[in-house]
């Protein structure tokens, strides 16, 4: 014998069935927000060839950026350290990498030019890694980064983080 749904009970099936449904849903409470993303990662090398391997970033004003900058040189830190300083707009880079000459105390970066600095990755020896995470700058614009070790600017160890 087949068996036959009337209309209304198969509608209390499906009552019933939703509402356990949404009780255990209602249990579990609301979903949580999801977590606010980290900062955009850039990375990038530098080796005894006295190059970033990353001429060029782009930024949108005030992002939260991660700089992750590793060392593949095999030189001692002695003679080719490198590191990654972001300065800040309208600095005169020539002149902050002239005064890093004489900062071997501090990392080849002149304390009394902390202020002309956005972040910097310390001096990092072979196969060594560092990172900064910082906010891009609010203003629209090219921002210069370089290497301060002695001779590494001269010969072409710089960028552009460009803000817009």
């Amino acid at each position: 014998m087949k068996a036959h749904w009337s209309p209304i009970a198969a509608l209390a099936v499906l009552i019933l069935a939703g509402c356990g449904q949404n009780a255990s849903t209602a249990s579990s409470g609301p979903t949580p927000p999801a977590p606010p993303p980290g900062p955009r990662v850039i990375e990038l090398t530098a080796g005894d060839n006295m190059q970033y391997s990353v001429k060029t970033m782009e930024a949108k004003p005030g992002e939260d950026i991660k700089v992750l900058m590793h060392n593949i040189g095999a030189a001692p830190k002695e003679v080719m350290a490198h590191n990654w300083v972001l300065l800040k707009a309208g600095v005169d880079v020539a002149g902050f990498d002239s005064a890093a000459l004489t900062a071997k105390d501090t990392g080849y970066i002149p304390a009394r030019l902390q202020d002309e600095i956005v972040a910097h990755i310390d001096l990092l020896g072979p196969q060594e890694s560092g990172s900064v995470e910082f906010n891009a700058p609010t203003t629209p614009g090219d921002y210069t980064y370089l290497c301060t070790f002695p001779a590494h600017y001269q010969i072409g160890m710089h960028g552009t983080l460009t803000v817009k």
